[in-house]
């Protein structure tokens, strides 16, 4: 998987391509430092939209980043997730944890 993080005003963004699986974790957890170290942003935004597949690592992996985030007073969504990505995302109801676009 490959990972980029950007930031615009208050928002992090951290984009994903490939699977997002266990053989992921050390990669996403160092982007999720990344996103979560500036002071002025408010809020993650991951977006999934060159993700073609995610297994319940990755679930994981975006409770971890929620709750980091949360302990550092910032939000996150998840964006552009599509076909089976979303899917697996609404079966483990995740639209209750997340704003998802």
């Amino acid at each position: 998987m490959d990972t980029t993080v950007s930031t615009q005003q208050n928002q992090a963004r951290i984009q994903l391509s490939g699977r997002f699986d266990f053989n992921s974790h050390r990669e996403f957890r160092d982007a999720v430092d990344r996103a979560l170290s500036s002071p002025d942003t408010s809020e993650v935004s991951v977006d999934l939209a060159n993700v073609a597949y995610l297994d319940s690592s990755a679930l994981g992996m975006l409770l971890m980043l929620r709750d980091k985030a949360k302990g550092a007073g910032k939000t996150v969504r998840l964006a552009n997730a599509k076909g089976s990505v979303h899917q697996v995302l609404e079966i483990a109801n995740f639209g209750k944890l997340f704003p998802i676009d």
